[in-house]
């Protein structure tokens, strides 16, 4: 690719700022699809020190992953209303954002939506119920009117103005909704493979336990039963997510011209 007065462009790798907010919650189906196109990623783990990226420069696309912790959870998590702010200036300035889970609730705080703690609990391999818009919408468009997912969460949040709803169940209506051009949220986990699920079934068994008693001893059958289907559909949500990202062109000098 050449500029218009004929002197070579360099596309650069596309700079994708992941943020865990929780320990080991991996990438999985998302990975994958980063690899495939070449990205590079820089982790921010605010668990660990609270550190964010310093400003929407440096980066193309932001992710904001799951956790344990509440949207609102400000007082235990004072890195919260920074991440509110952050997301919200990568999306007006016309960035791909993406927040899985908790990372859709923060979104979703960020466009001013509310926050609803505890009333919307999902866990295990769901159906997803696709809407209209969703349907003609590039990151759920190939799955055609429902597929099956992972599901991990509690709290749910209405649906923040301006934004379209692209995926709905009984327990949550909103699933997932974008704003804009690439700012997407979505409740379920697509990013959950069969390898990030059988990770979290290791890394925190007794809180599965809790939470849905009966579900680790069914595992092996339930991952049989839908697992293939599941990571098919994360696969494919995360490849048109991917496909979204806008990379920055560096116009490079020759050395003779320079």
């Amino acid at each position: 690719m050449v500029s218009s007065d004929g002197r070579p462009y360099q596309e650069e790798p596309m700079r994708v700022a992941v943020i865990e907010n929780m320990r080991n919650t991996g990438l999985g189906a998302l990975a994958a699809a980063l690899d495939e196109a070449g990205a590079e990623i820089e982790w921010f783990r605010v668990w660990q020190d609270g550190i964010l990226p310093l400003d929407i420069s440096g980066h193309d696309a932001l992710v904001v992953l799951g956790g344990e912790q509440s949207a609102l959870d400000d007082e235990t998590h004072p890195y919260l209303p920074e991440l509110v702010r952050l997301t919200r200036r990568f999306g007006d300035a016309g960035k791909a954002v993406l927040g899985i889970c908790l990372g859709s609730q923060i979104l979703a705080r960020a466009y001013g939506a509310d926050n609803h703690l505890g009333i919307a609990r999902e866990f295990g391999w769901h159906r997803i119920g696709v809407t209209a818009d969703g349907r003609a919408d590039p990151l759920l468009s190939a799955l055609g009117g429902e597929f099956t997912i992972f599901e991990w969460h509690a709290d749910t949040f209405s649906l923040p103005e301006g934004a379209v709803r692209l995926a709905s169940s009984p327990v949550a209506e909103n699933q997932a909704f974008r704003i804009g051009r690439a700012v997407y949220g979505t409740q379920f986990h697509f990013e959950a493979n069969s390898d990030v699920v059988e990770q979290w079934k290791a890394e925190f068994p007794d809180t599965i336990a809790r939470i849905a008693p009966g579900w680790l001893e069914k595992h092996a059958e339930l991952a049989v039963r839908h697992g293939g289907a599941a990571d098919a559909a994360g696969l494919a949500i995360a490849r048109a997510w991917v496909s979204l990202i806008e990379r920055e062109e560096v116009e490079m000098l020759s050395q003779a011209s320079a």
